[in-house]
């Protein structure tokens, strides 16, 4: 008896050995066309073995791809695309840099930062001063959403002012958005959640709705002259 453990290692065990096995028999033959229709025939079983990678674009690419490596790249057939070397597969990728920047106040986020670095560049006008008390309010909105108490507005103006290092001016007698109306706003946002208590309600007014027929017609029974 074989075992898995004692049979070469599978190259792409989601094809399975039948896979491995053909197109190891399809490296040892030796006319070229003969080997060509093998493979063609290969990539049809294994298009059939994964019909969900139909969805990918590149889905015949891949299987060409699959092929090869399986076969350790020693298949040489007429592929409709270009044969892929080992170091295709073994090259690692590049490692993604991880921002290691600092946010002064993690409850109101890098965009935000982002944004008051963009209304920098503006020029001096009602643009500018509406974009300042947007964001302002904005960060009035995160703080109460964030924070269970609640905030004045002389906090939100300090820390605005440290966060923009006083490069933009907002009016302190400027009215943001009450915190309790930013309260309720994220409140309505929520989605509730219904509860069916006991899980009969139905059943219970089902029941009730059947007894008042049953006593209505039994009423009228009453009612009836005796023959």
């Amino acid at each position: 008896m074989e075992y898995n453990t004692q049979l070469p290692h599978l190259q792409i065990p989601e094809y399975g050995r039948n896979i491995q096995v053909m197109i190891e028999h399809a490296v040892t033959i030796e006319d070229r066309d003969e080997r060509n229709k093998c493979a063609k025939a290969i990539i049809q079983i294994m298009g059939q073995l994964n019909p969900h990678l139909r969805d990918i674009s590149d889905y015949t690419h891949k299987l060409w791809d699959h092929l090869f490596l399986i076969s350790k790249f020693k298949l040489d057939v007429d592929s409709p695309y270009p044969k892929p070397n080992a170091e295709t597969f073994t090259t690692k990728p590049k490692t993604v840099p991880y921002p290691a920047t600092k946010i002064r106040y993690k409850h109101y986020g890098k965009t935000i930062e982002r944004i008051i670095d963009v209304s920098k560049t503006y020029q001096e006008g009602d643009e500018k001063k509406e974009l300042t008390r947007l964001i302002a309010n904005h960060l009035k909105k995160s703080y109460v959403n964030w924070n269970k108490d609640s905030v004045t507005d002389d906090v939100i103006f300090k820390q605005f002012k440290e966060m923009t290092n006083n490069e933009l001016h907002i009016d302190e007698a400027t009215a943001l958005t009450h915190a309790n109306e930013l309260k309720n706003k994220n409140h309505n946002n929520q989605t509730p959640i219904t509860v069916n208590a006991g899980g009969g309600g139905g059943n219970k007014n089902r029941h009730k709705k059947n007894k008042n027929k049953f006593k209505h017609r039994n009423n009228n029974n009453n009612n009836r002259p005796a023959i």
